[in-house]
């Protein structure tokens, strides 16, 4: 059976990265934060607090499609926001196999963790702006929603039993 190729969605501060790196390491495949993959140009939109267009993010989506296609022998647990629908699309074009984990939690949590965070380029004011882009999975699309707002241990437990229920990874 093939390596499992997934992506740990959700909004900022839903906890993508930390959800992401340990399933990642529970899996036994290696871990690419998306972030890392934007180009310089967005990260300094972001930073000063504009939300990216559609335009902005399309060279990074097909990046982000082109790595997992890249990991197809060995597998890859990558986080990124994966928002709406045309995006995920777009990465499943390119990698096919690619299963979603949408990480889903009150906004109010969600909001807590980001004032918390001192490290991030991401500003808690773009909150809104992506609950407000965000559309949920659809019944046709391979992938799972994991609330958060329980301990990381079971989210992750639970993800990692998705994604190996999942037999066309």
């Amino acid at each position: 059976m093939p390596e499992p190729l997934v992506i740990v969605a959700g909004v900022t501060g839903a906890g993508k990265s930390t959800i992401g790196t340990a399933l990642a390491v529970k899996l036994g495949v290696p871990f690419i934060d998306a972030d890392a993959l934007h180009p310089p140009a967005n990260i300094s939109k972001m930073a000063s607090g504009h939300p990216l267009t559609d335009d902005d993010r399309l060279p990074w989506l097909e990046t982000i499609g082109r790595t997992l296609g890249e990991h197809s022998d060995t597998g890859l647990v990558v986080a990124c926001s994966s928002l709406k629908r045309t995006y995920r699309d777009l990465i499943r074009s390119l990698a096919p196999r690619t299963f979603f984990v949408v990480l889903t939690g009150p906004r109010e949590l969600i909001a807590a963790r980001l004032a918390a965070r001192t490290d991030h380029f991401m500003p808690p004011a773009l909150l809104d702006s992506q609950l407000a882009a965000f559309e949920p999975l659809t019944p046709d699309e391979r992938g799972t929603d994991l609330d958060i707002d329980i301990d990381i241990n079971t989210i992750v437990d639970t993800g990692v039993a998705a994604v190996t229920a999942d037999t066309t990874h």
